[in-house]
């Protein structure tokens, strides 16, 4: 068998026979092979072109920093790591495996035996931790490395398929010396390859000077992290042989001409680079987005330029102020100026829902089209969360994507390999990469907008985590609406902002205002020490921006809301529905339009249904979670067409309308209405649902909506008001708990019903309003402290629980410099993604169903809904047949993915397990596999003609106008 070919490796001088013998991946169907030596050839080029044109600089800094010769050591020490990472393959317990190429290897001298003779003991030598132990080993006795000295660069090549060796498996290791070398005479010459091959890759990627230089360092974690997961990135793509064929047809090529191809068909959009403008604040955004002409930019954007400028190095950022004052503007603004400053390359928006995600994701590519260093040239976009591919604007990118193949031995198999006469260039600037896809890589491009969980998986010890560490080392972060996440997601997120801050990752945090506590916390994680929230002690102001540093103590600033102010009357209202109908009758006399929300979605359709038979059901609108995603996706722009800021919209209802929603009407949604009815929530909650209110100016004065309207006035329901101690409705305490919601009420009091003839003003009430309601001190009248003390101790026992439980996965601190990474994910959940069950190991969730709903028709066939409306393209959605003798077409799969639907709360635990089994009785054959990726694997709910159908004990109701109604059955 042939190890040269017809083309010469500069590994090749220093290598003689035996070495050039050791094979490292083989191809089963066609027998190909490739020798280790070129595979490390291979991966060491592809290491260098990453550090040279895709790394960014803030990331190969950091690296340089730990070293002596800073950039030159940096460079040099990750392509050596990259060219070593395989080493491990040079051993029996490997090389065993492909019995042809075991006994070419047997041949030059290299005895060994079966994989079958050498049994389960194979398992204590997996190739990363052998190459490991070889390297360490030839630090020591080659260059007089101490042994604690060699783990912390020797970690990479351990750490490359994702989990760090724990000290477990290295001593285990160390006691099985026969599967690194075969005892007897055939030990010397392993020992002998195993050698020359490390010498040879020291001398061919220009370590061999250095070495006695690094003895001394002690490189920090974050930097061992980053060197991982670029030798995971360089094999991954080494190991694809699209890009890298196999022997022997892949042998003629010389290395240069190898690499080039390589490197030309992967095509691998470069990082962003931002400069820095001298531009005013006003001048940067009037460059940057679409302001009316004449606007000026709010006080709050202004004063978050200047801080961003002003810190001496970029850092966190917390953005408080309120609803409707550009805070995500701001923040993008301020993205700019600290990536120029960090060397970050590109920017991850962090949300919390796939629906905001899915409405951010334009407003990015908006900003980016006007980006300097963006517009004109080549960049890798992308939509982070499950359901990406259903998103239109996504889905075009990816349609004007070039395919390169999947990895392959060290990843996983390819589904399929497309013919390089398939493979196309994307004509677009933005760029959804086919490389830069897959739950592990996607984070990898350099913009992206996707859900709070792709940070939150960052602290969650999981393979492959390096990935992930990169992939937000390289980028400003900002992470939106801060105020949404609850204790077990905070565990995560403090935990993340540690390393974010040992990265020196600059992020910015917005937030309508954060307890003064939270605050606090979120600055002493990134900024890693006890003592860093310095003057954040003044936190009833309001705006206000917290701005630290790495290492820092922080500085605030204090600027000026906006003019605009609203003064919002609270008043109780009881929580029966003939009172609500009647007070809705009467506010509504002259027209206007309502928003009701309700803490569950039960409540919301006892409502609708009750206003509907009041006001008609042309004149009441339902929404809330539980529809489709098209139909949800149909009812955001429904609700925007017809309330949305007066000067994007024509359409609002000349007469009286009420939309009655859940949370979904909280965030995001541009939203207006005349009068708002609320449950009793959270004060902070509260207050962003006030944000709907008279957001946008109706004529002078208000002087367009009815005359009684024209005070801005909230009802706040979902309580008995009576009761001795207020006593919030059922659905309400299991959603937020007692204490939560009493402690709102308790700080509502002298605003409700006029007390004190005080409205809330907003904005200046938001930060005294939500710092009194999260304080530790009493609040409250005396007869309520014997309930409040009841709801305290039992939030305080689900708080500590909930911070338990998220202890068990989440990511130790950053340890001291020079420590290993060895069992860094030790103790982990294994591979992780944005599914049901990836998301649940970093939020508080039951788990839950997802099902695709689809109808029966009376012939038994199956079919999308019928009320679906045309894409964007125009084509028909509706009524598109689902064949179940046969693939169905692709865009009828995928029409028919686009309406999952999660089922509610009463199909969790024993029931999920009884739904499933009759939700697997659908089991389409031809559905499943490769050739219909959108329904295979997919739980199918069909639903009859009159969209009705039963399950788990269950009837179950769908419309496009109410969604989802679940009812018991009388007999379960």
């Amino acid at each position: 068998m042939n190890d040269e070919g017809g083309a010469c490796s500069n590994l090749l001088r220093w290598l003689g026979k035996p070495a050039r013998s050791v094979w490292a991946k083989h191809d089963r169907d066609s027998d190909g092979w490739l020798p280790l030596w070129r595979h490390m050839e291979d991966a060491a080029a592809v290491a260098g072109l990453l550090w040279d044109r895709w790394l960014p600089v803030g990331v190969r800094r950091l690296v340089a920093e730990a070293l002596p010769q800073g950039d030159p050591d940096a460079r040099v020490l990750a392509v050596w790591l990259a060219g070593v990472h395989d080493i491990g393959k040079a051993t029996p317990a490997f090389a065993c495996q492909v019995d042809q190429l075991a006994d070419a290897m047997r041949g030059h001298g290299l005895e060994m035996r079966s994989a079958k003779a050498m049994g389960p003991d194979r398992r204590i030598a997996p190739h990363g931790l052998a190459g490991q132990v070889l390297l360490g080993e030839w630090l020591e006795e080659r260059h007089g490395w101490a042994s604690v000295r060699t783990g912390q660069f020797t970690v990479a090549v351990g750490g490359h398929h994702g989990v760090p060796p724990e000290h477990g498996q290295i001593t285990a290791l160390y006691e099985h010396e026969e599967l690194l070398r075969t005892p007897g005479a055939s030990a010397r010459v392993w020992r002998q390859v195993q050698t020359e091959l490390l010498d040879a890759c020291a001398e061919r990627f220009g370590v061999a000077q250095r070495l006695a230089a690094w003895r001394t360092v002690k490189l920090p974690q974050p930097v061992q992290v980053l060197l991982t997961a670029l030798v995971i990135v360089s094999d991954w793509i080494a190991s694809n042989p699209e890009l890298f064929p196999y022997f022997p047809d892949g042998a003629s090529r010389d290395d240069q001409e190898r690499l080039a191809a390589a490197w030309q068909g992967l095509d691998l959009p470069e990082p962003w680079r931002a400069e820095e403008t001298d531009r005013s604040a006003q001048e940067l955004f009037a460059s940057r987005f679409e302001l009316p002409a004449g606007a000026r930019i709010r006080p709050v954007q202004e004063a978050a330029v200047e801080l961003a400028r002003e810190m001496q190095t970029p850092g966190l950022l917390i953005i408080e102020a309120p609803m409707g004052e550009g805070k995500t503007e701001a923040a993008l603004a301020v993205a700019e100026i600290f990536a120029a400053r960090s060397g970050a390359g590109g920017v991850f928006f962090a949300l919390p829902t796939m629906a905001t995600g899915n409405a951010m994701f334009p407003r990015l590519l908006d900003w980016l089209e006007r980006l300097p260093g963006v517009a004109g040239s080549r960049r890798s976009v992308y939509l982070a969360h499950s359901k990406a591919a259903l998103n239109e604007d996504f889905a075009g990118l990816m349609a004007r994507a070039g395919r390169v193949a999947a990895v392959g031995v060290d990843e996983a198999a390819p589904a399929s390999r497309p013919r390089r006469d398939e493979q196309h260039r994307a004509a677009a600037e933005l760029v959804a990469h086919a490389w830069l896809r897959g739950h592990k890589k996607a984070m990898l491009a350099s913009f992206v907008a996707g859900t709070i969980d792709q940070l939150l998986f960052a602290g969650l010890k999981s393979r492959h985590l390096a990935l992930r560490h990169l992939a937000v080392a390289g980028k400003v972060i900002v992470i939106d609406e801060a105020h949404a996440y609850d204790t077990y997601m905070s565990v995560y997120l403090d935990r993340v902002l540690s390393w974010l801050g040992a990265y020196r990752v600059p992020v910015v945090v917005l937030s309508a205002t954060l307890p003064a506590s939270r605050r606090r916390e979120l600055v002493v994680a990134y900024a890693g020490r006890a003592d860093a929230d310095g003057s954040t002690a003044a936190s009833d102001a309001y705006p206000l921006l917290t701005a630290v540093a790495p290492g820092g103590v922080a500085l605030c600033r204090r600027p000026q809301a906006s003019a605009r102010s609203t003064a919002v009357c609270l008043e109780r209202l009881g929580d029966g529905l003939d009172v609500l109908s009647d007070r809705l009758e009467s506010e509504l006399a002259d027209g206007g339009c309502a928003l009701v929300i309700r803490n569950t979605v039960r409540r919301v359709l006892e409502a609708a249904r009750a206003l509907r038979e009041r006001f008609g059901a042309e004149n009441v609108t339902v929404a809330h979670s539980c529809f489709v995603d098209l139909d949800r996706a149909d009812k955001d722009s429904t609700l925007l067409r017809l309330f949305g800021p007066p000067e994007k919209t024509d359409d609002r209802p000349t007469g009286r309308h009420i939309v009655v929603a859940s949370q979904v009407a909280e965030q995001s949604l541009d939203v207006d209405f005349d009068l708002l009815v609320s449950d009793l929530c959270p004060v902070d909650l509260l207050l962003q649902r006030m944000g709907r209110l008279h957001r946008h100016q109706r004529g002078p004065g208000q002087g367009e909506r009815p005359e009684r309207l024209r005070t801005a006035r909230c009802l706040v329901t979902g309580a008995d008001w009576t009761a001795h101690v207020p006593a919030p409705a059922r659905g309400s305490v299991a959603v937020y708990g007692q204490y939560t919601l009493l402690r709102s009420a308790a700080v509502l009091l002298p605003h409700l019903d006029g007390g004190s003839g005080r409205p809330v003003r907003l904005p200046v009430d938001i930060s005294p309003l939500v710092q009194r309601a999260y304080r530790e001190a009493p609040i409250g009248p005396g007869h309520w402290q014997d309930g409040m003390k009841r709801a305290r101790e039992q939030f305080e026992r689900h708080r500590d629980d909930q911070a338990g439980r998220a202890a068990v996965f989440r990511l130790g601190g950053v340890g001291k410099p020079g420590r290993p990474l060895f069992g860094w994910v030790a103790a982990g959940v294994g591979d992780t993604d944005d599914t049901p069950a990836g998301r649940a190991q970093v939020r508080d969730s039951r788990d839950s169903l997802e099902v695709i709903v689809v109808q029966r028709r009376g012939d038994g066939s199956l079919a999308t809904l019928p009320w679906l409306k045309p894409d964007s393209k125009k084509r028909p959605r509706a009524g598109l047949a689902l064949p179940q003798d046969a693939t169905p077409t692709r865009f009828a799969a995928r029409t028919a993915a686009s309406c999952a639907l999660r089922l509610p709360l009463q199909f969790s635990g024993e029931t999920m397990d009884r739904a499933i089994r009759e939700l697997e009785q659908l089991y389409v054959p031809t559905w499943q596999g490769r050739d219909s990726p959108w329904l295979s694997d997919q739980l199918i709910l069909a639903l009859d003609e009159e969209c009705q159908t039963q399950l788990a004990g269950f009837s179950l109701q769908y419309s496009p106008e109410d969604g989802l109604k679940v009812t018991q059955d009388a007999d379960d």
